[in-house]
């Protein structure tokens, strides 16, 4: 991977963010910065990737590549094979392309992303 090089000294809000994108039950907000894109990924409790987004991007299987962490909430990752992984507040995750995801229990899932966020939950 080429190194990243960062020359100027920015800061910007998520609360204030480049895009928002709203599939049912989910919240991407972007910020550019820094010559990347970054994500935070806020999904409601009921969440989940084949019932919400799917609706939007029309794919079989979220075909994003992942890669964040999570501040809030449970998520748990089902890849295409059927390789199945829950991630928990605090943890960092990298997550690839062809799988399906849900919210579990009833609390808020959020994570901030530093890979996908420049086409996640985009329409097709």
């Amino acid at each position: 991977m080429p190194a990243v090089t960062v020359t100027n000294l920015e800061s910007k809000s998520f609360n204030e963010p480049d895009e928002k994108r709203r599939p049912p039950k989910t919240q991407v907000d972007v910020v550019n910065i820094g010559g990347a894109t970054l994500g935070r990924f806020t999904f409601e409790p009921g969440w989940r990737w084949s019932e919400t987004v799917k609706t939007v991007v029309h794919t079989d299987s979220c075909q994003n590549n992942h890669l964040g962490f999570c501040t809030a909430g449970t998520l748990t990752v089902e890849l295409t094979d059927g390789t199945r992984k829950t991630i928990h507040a605090g943890d960092a995750y990298s997550i690839p392309a062809g799988h399906d995801a849900w919210v579990e229990n009833d609390e808020t899932f959020v994570g901030y992303e530093v890979m996908s966020a420049a086409e996640y939950a985009k329409p097709a």
